[in-house]
């Protein structure tokens, strides 16, 4: 990887942190009495790119899944060990949505990036 390569895969990593947190933020969201987890579909569109994104910097698989990795990673701790110690990441329903729409996708993307590049020979 070239050094702008490594600026781009550092902001990657850093827009994965702050993806999460702000989805994160707006999960317990209500619109009128409805509860209206539209992060979780927010989730589902934007870290499989980062992932995406991440593939096409380098072959290797680790450089590929390390924003889903840190997405994943910050949601649990800032979703159970909040700031000041709060549970941010809500306890029903929407939690399960929510990480199963930003896992399952990057997980499948994650697997399409390692076959392209095994098939490319990388």
């Amino acid at each position: 990887m070239t050094g702008a390569d490594r600026t781009l895969f550092a902001l990657l990593l850093v827009d994965a942190v702050l993806l999460a947190v702000v989805e994160l933020l707006y999960l317990p969201l209500w619109v009128g009495q409805v509860q209206f987890p539209i992060t979780a579909a927010v989730a589902a569109v934007t870290t499989p790119l980062l992932v995406s994104a991440a593939g096409r910097l380098s072959p290797r698989r680790r450089v590929a899944a390390a924003p889903f990795a840190l997405w994943f990673l910050t949601v649990f701790v800032f979703g159970l060990f909040g700031p000041g110690g709060d549970i941010v990441l809500v306890g029903d329903w929407r939690a399960l949505l929510f990480i199963g729409a930003g896992s399952l996708p990057s997980a499948l993307m994650l697997g399409i990036v390692t076959g392209r590049n095994a098939a490319r020979g990388g």
